[in-house]
Protein backbone atom coordinates (compact mmCIF):
# COMPACT_ATOMS: atom_id res chain seq x y z
CA UNK A 1 0.00 0.00 0.00
CA UNK A 2 0.73 3.79 -0.37
CA UNK A 3 1.85 4.25 3.27
CA UNK A 4 3.99 0.99 3.78
CA UNK A 5 0.80 -0.22 5.93
CA UNK A 6 0.56 -4.27 5.78
CA UNK A 7 -2.17 -5.30 8.10
CA UNK A 8 -1.67 -8.99 7.34
CA UNK A 9 1.78 -8.53 9.20
CA UNK A 10 1.90 -5.56 11.23
CA UNK A 11 -0.50 -7.23 14.47
CA UNK A 12 0.78 -4.29 16.52
CA UNK A 13 -2.01 -2.35 14.78
CA UNK A 14 -4.48 -4.56 15.58
CA UNK A 15 -3.26 -4.55 18.99
CA UNK A 16 -3.21 -0.60 18.97
CA UNK A 17 -2.07 -0.63 22.26
CA UNK A 18 1.31 -1.40 23.95
CA UNK A 19 0.49 -1.08 28.14
CA UNK A 20 -1.29 -3.71 30.01
CA UNK A 21 -5.14 -4.21 30.34
CA UNK A 22 -6.27 -3.89 33.84
CA UNK A 23 -5.65 -7.18 36.00
CA UNK A 24 -3.28 -8.09 33.28
CA UNK A 25 -6.18 -9.43 31.22
CA UNK A 26 -5.51 -10.66 27.92
CA UNK A 27 -9.01 -9.16 26.80
CA UNK A 28 -9.27 -5.80 28.22
CA UNK A 29 -12.58 -5.58 30.71
CA UNK A 30 -15.60 -3.78 29.86
CA UNK A 31 -15.60 -0.41 31.75
CA UNK A 32 -19.26 -0.31 32.23
CA UNK A 33 -20.83 2.60 33.75
CA UNK A 34 -22.53 5.63 32.98
CA UNK A 35 -20.23 8.32 35.18
CA UNK A 36 -17.13 8.74 36.51
CA UNK A 37 -16.41 10.46 39.86
CA UNK A 38 -13.69 13.07 40.59
CA UNK A 39 -10.63 12.77 43.43
CA UNK A 40 -12.02 16.79 44.17
CA UNK A 41 -13.21 19.82 43.78
CA UNK A 42 -10.32 21.18 41.98
CA UNK A 43 -10.03 17.92 40.02
CA UNK A 44 -13.64 18.16 39.05
CA UNK A 45 -13.37 21.84 37.65
CA UNK A 46 -10.00 21.54 35.86
CA UNK A 47 -12.20 19.12 33.73
CA UNK A 48 -14.95 20.97 32.81
CA UNK A 49 -12.55 24.11 32.31
CA UNK A 50 -11.03 21.62 29.80
CA UNK A 51 -7.75 21.77 32.00
CA UNK A 52 -7.40 18.03 31.48
CA UNK A 53 -9.00 15.24 29.75
CA UNK A 54 -10.78 12.33 31.56
CA UNK A 55 -14.13 10.54 31.41
CA UNK A 56 -17.04 12.44 32.95
CA UNK A 57 -19.90 10.85 31.54
CA UNK A 58 -19.79 7.73 28.85
CA UNK A 59 -21.90 9.57 26.56
CA UNK A 60 -19.18 11.77 26.19
CA UNK A 61 -16.01 9.40 26.61
CA UNK A 62 -15.52 6.28 27.78
CA UNK A 63 -12.06 4.19 28.22
CA UNK A 64 -13.77 1.40 26.62
CA UNK A 65 -15.14 3.40 23.48
CA UNK A 66 -11.76 5.22 23.36
CA UNK A 67 -9.81 1.74 23.31
CA UNK A 68 -11.87 0.92 19.92
CA UNK A 69 -11.63 4.19 18.25
CA UNK A 70 -7.84 4.48 19.05
CA UNK A 71 -7.64 0.79 17.01
CA UNK A 72 -9.66 1.97 14.23
CA UNK A 73 -7.73 5.57 14.08
CA UNK A 74 -4.63 3.39 14.16
CA UNK A 75 -5.57 0.65 10.62
CA UNK A 76 -7.23 3.62 9.11
CA UNK A 77 -3.61 5.71 9.57
CA UNK A 78 -5.92 8.69 11.18
CA UNK A 79 -4.93 11.24 14.01
CA UNK A 80 -8.36 10.31 15.86
CA UNK A 81 -11.76 8.51 15.55
CA UNK A 82 -14.94 8.82 17.20
CA UNK A 83 -17.52 6.03 18.04
CA UNK A 84 -21.43 5.94 17.55
CA UNK A 85 -24.52 3.53 18.07
CA UNK A 86 -25.17 3.27 14.39
CA UNK A 87 -23.54 3.65 10.82
CA UNK A 88 -26.75 5.70 10.60
CA UNK A 89 -25.90 7.86 13.25
CA UNK A 90 -22.30 8.34 11.91
CA UNK A 91 -22.88 9.36 8.56
CA UNK A 92 -25.95 12.00 10.03
CA UNK A 93 -23.28 13.24 12.41
CA UNK A 94 -20.98 13.51 10.20
CA UNK A 95 -22.68 15.25 7.27
CA UNK A 96 -24.51 17.95 9.89
CA UNK A 97 -21.65 18.89 11.48
CA UNK A 98 -20.04 20.47 8.21
CA UNK A 99 -23.23 20.95 6.46
CA UNK A 100 -25.91 23.57 7.07
CA UNK A 101 -29.53 24.47 5.80
CA UNK A 102 -29.27 25.91 1.94
CA UNK A 103 -25.92 23.96 1.75
CA UNK A 104 -24.98 21.60 -1.37
CA UNK A 105 -24.11 18.40 -1.59
CA UNK A 106 -22.15 16.35 -4.37
CA UNK A 107 -23.00 12.39 -3.80
CA UNK A 108 -21.90 9.55 -5.72
CA UNK A 109 -25.27 7.07 -7.30
CA UNK A 110 -25.76 3.86 -5.52
CA UNK A 111 -25.02 4.89 -2.09
CA UNK A 112 -26.18 3.13 1.00
CA UNK A 113 -29.65 2.78 0.58
CA UNK A 114 -30.54 4.46 4.34
CA UNK A 115 -28.43 7.11 3.33
CA UNK A 116 -30.04 7.80 0.30
CA UNK A 117 -33.62 8.07 2.26
CA UNK A 118 -31.68 10.71 4.85
CA UNK A 119 -30.58 12.73 1.93
CA UNK A 120 -34.27 12.52 0.38
CA UNK A 121 -36.04 13.36 3.12
CA UNK A 122 -34.92 14.86 6.40
CA UNK A 123 -32.18 16.84 4.64
CA UNK A 124 -34.89 17.82 1.75
CA UNK A 125 -36.94 19.75 4.68
CA UNK A 126 -33.48 21.54 6.00
CA UNK A 127 -33.10 22.75 2.20
CA UNK A 128 -29.81 21.10 1.94
CA UNK A 129 -28.93 20.38 -2.16
CA UNK A 130 -28.15 16.69 -3.29
CA UNK A 131 -26.64 16.45 -6.72
CA UNK A 132 -26.20 13.32 -7.73
CA UNK A 133 -23.48 11.72 -9.58
CA UNK A 134 -21.44 8.75 -11.59
CA UNK A 135 -18.50 8.60 -9.94
CA UNK A 136 -16.84 6.78 -12.78
CA UNK A 137 -17.35 10.10 -15.05
CA UNK A 138 -14.78 12.33 -13.06
CA UNK A 139 -15.83 15.40 -15.88
CA UNK A 140 -19.48 15.06 -13.64
CA UNK A 141 -18.07 15.20 -11.00
CA UNK A 142 -15.96 17.87 -11.31
CA UNK A 143 -18.63 20.10 -13.31
CA UNK A 144 -21.03 19.34 -9.92
CA UNK A 145 -18.23 20.64 -6.94
CA UNK A 146 -18.48 24.21 -7.80
CA UNK A 147 -20.50 25.86 -4.74
CA UNK A 148 -20.71 22.76 -3.04
CA UNK A 149 -20.03 21.72 0.90
CA UNK A 150 -19.32 18.09 1.11
CA UNK A 151 -18.44 15.88 -1.26
CA UNK A 152 -20.23 11.72 -0.38
CA UNK A 153 -18.55 9.02 -1.47
CA UNK A 154 -18.65 5.18 -1.79
CA UNK A 155 -16.29 2.74 -3.68
CA UNK A 156 -17.57 0.29 -4.02
CA UNK A 157 -21.48 1.48 -4.16
CA UNK A 158 -24.39 -0.59 -2.86
CA UNK A 159 -25.57 -3.17 -4.55
CA UNK A 160 -24.50 -2.54 -8.70
CA UNK A 161 -20.88 -2.27 -6.99
CA UNK A 162 -19.36 0.24 -9.21
CA UNK A 163 -15.85 1.35 -7.98
CA UNK A 164 -14.14 5.01 -8.92
CA UNK A 165 -10.75 6.53 -8.62
CA UNK A 166 -11.27 7.53 -5.26
CA UNK A 167 -7.26 9.53 -5.19
CA UNK A 168 -8.60 11.35 -7.98
CA UNK A 169 -12.51 12.31 -7.01
CA UNK A 170 -10.74 13.67 -3.32
CA UNK A 171 -8.33 16.03 -5.66
CA UNK A 172 -10.97 17.12 -7.74
CA UNK A 173 -12.45 17.96 -4.11
CA UNK A 174 -10.22 19.55 -2.83
CA UNK A 175 -9.15 22.02 -5.58
CA UNK A 176 -12.65 23.43 -5.22
CA UNK A 177 -11.98 23.52 -1.30
CA UNK A 178 -14.83 20.97 -0.74
CA UNK A 179 -14.83 18.27 2.14
CA UNK A 180 -14.65 14.64 0.84
CA UNK A 181 -16.46 11.88 2.93
CA UNK A 182 -16.46 7.97 1.92
CA UNK A 183 -18.51 4.94 3.16
CA UNK A 184 -15.41 2.37 3.56
CA UNK A 185 -17.37 -0.14 5.00
CA UNK A 186 -17.29 -3.03 2.20
CA UNK A 187 -13.68 -2.89 1.43
CA UNK A 188 -13.15 -2.07 5.36
CA UNK A 189 -8.96 -0.64 6.55
CA UNK A 190 -7.71 -3.79 4.90
CA UNK A 191 -8.43 -3.64 1.64
CA UNK A 192 -9.20 0.00 1.42
CA UNK A 193 -7.36 3.50 3.00
CA UNK A 194 -9.34 6.57 2.05
CA UNK A 195 -6.90 9.13 3.92
CA UNK A 196 -4.01 7.75 2.17
CA UNK A 197 -5.71 8.43 -1.03
CA UNK A 198 -6.36 12.12 0.20
CA UNK A 199 -10.11 11.85 1.66
CA UNK A 200 -10.68 13.45 4.90
CA UNK A 201 -13.14 11.47 6.49
CA UNK A 202 -13.90 8.35 6.98
CA UNK A 203 -17.18 6.51 7.63
CA UNK A 204 -17.73 2.89 8.50
CA UNK A 205 -21.12 0.70 9.67
CA UNK A 206 -19.03 -0.95 11.92
CA UNK A 207 -21.73 -4.14 12.48
CA UNK A 208 -20.60 -5.12 9.39
CA UNK A 209 -16.46 -6.56 8.89
CA UNK A 210 -15.32 -4.37 11.69
CA UNK A 211 -17.68 -6.35 14.26
CA UNK A 212 -17.90 -9.42 12.27
CA UNK A 213 -20.28 -11.31 14.38
CA UNK A 214 -23.43 -10.02 13.47
CA UNK A 215 -24.11 -9.41 16.89
CA UNK A 216 -23.05 -5.70 17.41
CA UNK A 217 -25.11 -2.55 15.99
CA UNK A 218 -22.52 0.17 15.55
CA UNK A 219 -20.91 2.97 13.30
CA UNK A 220 -17.49 4.77 13.24
CA UNK A 221 -15.67 7.51 12.04
CA UNK A 222 -11.86 8.55 11.57
CA UNK A 223 -9.81 11.61 10.63
CA UNK A 224 -8.05 14.22 11.34
CA UNK A 225 -8.19 15.06 14.62
CA UNK A 226 -9.55 18.69 14.14
CA UNK A 227 -12.28 17.05 11.76
CA UNK A 228 -12.98 14.28 14.37
CA UNK A 229 -13.08 17.16 17.67
CA UNK A 230 -15.39 19.02 15.78
CA UNK A 231 -17.82 16.37 15.17
CA UNK A 232 -17.47 15.63 18.72
CA UNK A 233 -18.22 18.94 20.14
CA UNK A 234 -20.91 19.87 17.66
CA UNK A 235 -23.18 16.69 17.14
CA UNK A 236 -22.34 14.09 19.40
CA UNK A 237 -23.24 15.48 22.11
CA UNK A 238 -26.14 16.53 21.07
CA UNK A 239 -27.75 14.08 18.89
CA UNK A 240 -27.46 11.20 21.28
CA UNK A 241 -25.45 8.73 18.96
CA UNK A 242 -23.47 7.37 21.41
CA UNK A 243 -21.47 4.04 21.28
CA UNK A 244 -21.66 1.63 24.05
CA UNK A 245 -19.38 0.19 26.29
CA UNK A 246 -20.23 -3.60 25.19
CA UNK A 247 -20.66 -2.87 22.15
CA UNK A 248 -17.55 -0.95 21.68
CA UNK A 249 -15.90 -4.08 23.86
CA UNK A 250 -17.30 -6.41 21.00
CA UNK A 251 -15.85 -4.69 18.10
CA UNK A 252 -12.71 -4.60 19.42
CA UNK A 253 -12.59 -8.47 20.12
CA UNK A 254 -13.71 -8.38 16.02
CA UNK A 255 -10.87 -6.21 14.77
CA UNK A 256 -8.60 -8.32 16.53
CA UNK A 257 -9.57 -11.17 13.38
CA UNK A 258 -9.53 -8.69 10.82
CA UNK A 259 -7.37 -9.32 8.50
CA UNK A 260 -7.84 -13.00 8.65
CA UNK A 261 -11.76 -12.49 8.05
CA UNK A 262 -11.38 -10.08 5.61
CA UNK A 263 -8.67 -12.26 3.32
CA UNK A 264 -11.34 -15.73 4.28
CA UNK A 265 -14.59 -13.47 2.53
CA UNK A 266 -12.38 -12.50 -0.34
CA UNK A 267 -10.92 -15.89 -1.34
CA UNK A 268 -14.21 -17.75 -1.38
CA UNK A 269 -16.23 -14.96 -3.38
CA UNK A 270 -14.02 -14.28 -5.63
CA UNK A 271 -14.26 -18.25 -6.60
CA UNK A 272 -18.32 -18.21 -6.32
CA UNK A 273 -18.40 -14.94 -8.46
CA UNK A 274 -16.38 -16.56 -11.14
CA UNK A 275 -18.59 -19.87 -11.28
CA UNK A 276 -21.78 -17.59 -11.20
CA UNK A 277 -20.18 -15.29 -13.84
CA UNK A 278 -19.66 -18.57 -16.11
CA UNK A 279 -23.09 -20.07 -15.40
CA UNK A 280 -25.93 -20.37 -17.85
CA UNK A 281 -28.63 -19.05 -15.83
CA UNK A 282 -26.90 -15.98 -14.70
CA UNK A 283 -26.81 -12.68 -16.98
CA UNK A 284 -24.22 -10.39 -15.10
CA UNK A 285 -22.42 -10.35 -12.35
CA UNK A 286 -21.47 -7.32 -10.29
CA UNK A 287 -18.30 -7.80 -8.07
CA UNK A 288 -15.13 -5.54 -8.33
CA UNK A 289 -13.05 -9.36 -7.95
CA UNK A 290 -13.53 -10.09 -11.76
CA UNK A 291 -12.34 -7.20 -13.30
CA UNK A 292 -8.84 -7.67 -14.84
CA UNK A 293 -7.17 -4.73 -12.41
CA UNK A 294 -8.62 -3.58 -9.09
CA UNK A 295 -9.62 0.30 -9.34
CA UNK A 296 -6.75 2.43 -7.74
CA UNK A 297 -6.35 2.60 -4.42
CA UNK A 298 -8.45 -1.06 -4.12
CA UNK A 299 -6.23 -3.84 -2.91
CA UNK A 300 -8.62 -6.53 -2.44
CA UNK A 301 -12.08 -7.70 -2.19
CA UNK A 302 -14.71 -8.22 0.59
CA UNK A 303 -17.78 -11.00 0.56
CA UNK A 304 -20.84 -8.47 -0.97
CA UNK A 305 -21.44 -8.53 -4.18
CA UNK A 306 -24.87 -9.00 -6.53
CA UNK A 307 -25.96 -11.04 -9.75
CA UNK A 308 -28.80 -11.07 -12.25
CA UNK A 309 -30.31 -13.99 -13.24
CA UNK A 310 -31.53 -14.24 -17.01
CA UNK A 311 -35.09 -14.84 -17.90
CA UNK A 312 -36.69 -17.69 -17.01
CA UNK A 313 -35.25 -18.45 -13.70
CA UNK A 314 -37.41 -17.69 -10.42
CA UNK A 315 -35.87 -15.65 -7.41
CA UNK A 316 -38.88 -16.85 -5.32
CA UNK A 317 -37.76 -20.58 -5.86
CA UNK A 318 -34.19 -19.67 -5.41
CA UNK A 319 -34.23 -18.24 -2.52
CA UNK A 320 -36.13 -20.82 -0.75
CA UNK A 321 -33.94 -23.85 -1.92
CA UNK A 322 -30.52 -22.04 0.03
CA UNK A 323 -30.13 -24.27 3.14
CA UNK A 324 -26.43 -22.40 3.67
CA UNK A 325 -27.32 -18.86 2.85
CA UNK A 326 -30.01 -17.53 5.30
CA UNK A 327 -32.27 -14.46 3.93
CA UNK A 328 -31.56 -11.73 5.97
CA UNK A 329 -30.60 -7.87 5.59
CA UNK A 330 -26.87 -6.58 6.47
CA UNK A 331 -23.91 -7.87 5.91
CA UNK A 332 -20.07 -8.48 7.39
CA UNK A 333 -20.75 -11.06 9.86
CA UNK A 334 -19.62 -15.08 9.53
CA UNK A 335 -23.03 -15.62 7.96
CA UNK A 336 -23.59 -16.36 4.20
CA UNK A 337 -26.69 -14.40 3.23
CA UNK A 338 -29.38 -13.12 0.85
CA UNK A 339 -31.55 -10.30 0.16
CA UNK A 340 -33.36 -10.68 -3.49
CA UNK A 341 -33.93 -7.79 -5.11
CA UNK A 342 -37.42 -7.83 -5.89
CA UNK A 343 -38.14 -7.98 -2.11
CA UNK A 344 -36.28 -4.66 -1.72
CA UNK A 345 -38.79 -3.46 -4.72
CA UNK A 346 -41.26 -3.74 -2.71
CA UNK A 347 -40.07 -1.49 0.21
CA UNK A 348 -42.44 0.98 0.82
CA UNK A 349 -39.33 3.41 2.08
CA UNK A 350 -39.91 6.81 0.35
CA UNK A 351 -37.46 7.87 -1.64
CA UNK A 352 -37.44 4.52 -2.58
CA UNK A 353 -33.61 3.63 -3.25
CA UNK A 354 -34.09 0.23 -5.14
CA UNK A 355 -36.22 2.42 -7.46
CA UNK A 356 -34.12 4.68 -7.85
CA UNK A 357 -30.95 2.60 -8.51
CA UNK A 358 -32.49 0.82 -11.80
CA UNK A 359 -32.19 -2.92 -9.26
CA UNK A 360 -33.49 -5.44 -11.42
CA UNK A 361 -36.09 -7.81 -10.13
CA UNK A 362 -33.89 -10.47 -11.23
CA UNK A 363 -30.91 -9.67 -8.68
CA UNK A 364 -29.94 -11.12 -6.06
CA UNK A 365 -27.37 -9.47 -3.23
CA UNK A 366 -25.33 -12.31 -1.85
CA UNK A 367 -23.23 -11.87 1.43
CA UNK A 368 -19.93 -14.99 1.47
CA UNK A 369 -19.53 -15.95 4.61
CA UNK A 370 -17.16 -18.22 6.55
CA UNK A 371 -18.67 -21.47 5.94
CA UNK A 372 -16.49 -22.60 3.28
CA UNK A 373 -16.33 -22.61 -0.36
CA UNK A 374 -17.67 -25.60 -1.92
CA UNK A 375 -19.99 -26.09 0.49
CA UNK A 376 -21.70 -23.19 -0.51
CA UNK A 377 -21.39 -23.10 -3.93
CA UNK A 378 -22.75 -26.87 -3.87
CA UNK A 379 -25.81 -24.82 -1.92
CA UNK A 380 -25.86 -22.06 -4.42
CA UNK A 381 -25.86 -24.79 -7.35
CA UNK A 382 -28.70 -27.02 -5.90
CA UNK A 383 -31.19 -23.45 -5.78
CA UNK A 384 -30.41 -22.73 -8.84
CA UNK A 385 -31.37 -25.82 -10.72
CA UNK A 386 -34.51 -25.86 -8.27
CA UNK A 387 -35.05 -22.82 -9.75
CA UNK A 388 -34.42 -23.30 -13.15
CA UNK A 389 -36.85 -26.45 -13.58
CA UNK A 390 -39.78 -25.02 -13.49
Amino acid sequence: MSNGFDPFEDASLIVAHDMSNAYDAVVPPIVQTSLFTFTDYDDMIASYRGEKIRPIYTRGLNPTVRMFEEMLAKLEGTEDAIGFASGMSAISSTVLSFVQPGDHIVAVKHLYPDAFRLFGTFFKRMNIEVTYVDGRDEEEVAKALPGAKLLYLESPTSWVMETHDVAALAALAKSHGVLTTIDNSWASPIFQQPIALGVDLVIHSASKYLGGHSDVVAGVVAGSRELIGRIRGEAYPYLGGKLSPFDAWLLIRGMRTLPIRMKAHEQSTVVIAKRLQAHAAVETVCYPGLANQLAPGLTGTSGLFSFIFKEGIDVRTFSDHLTLFKLGVSWGGHESLIVPGDVVLAQKAQPNSAVAFGISPRSVRLHVGLEGTEALWSDIEAAIAAASAG
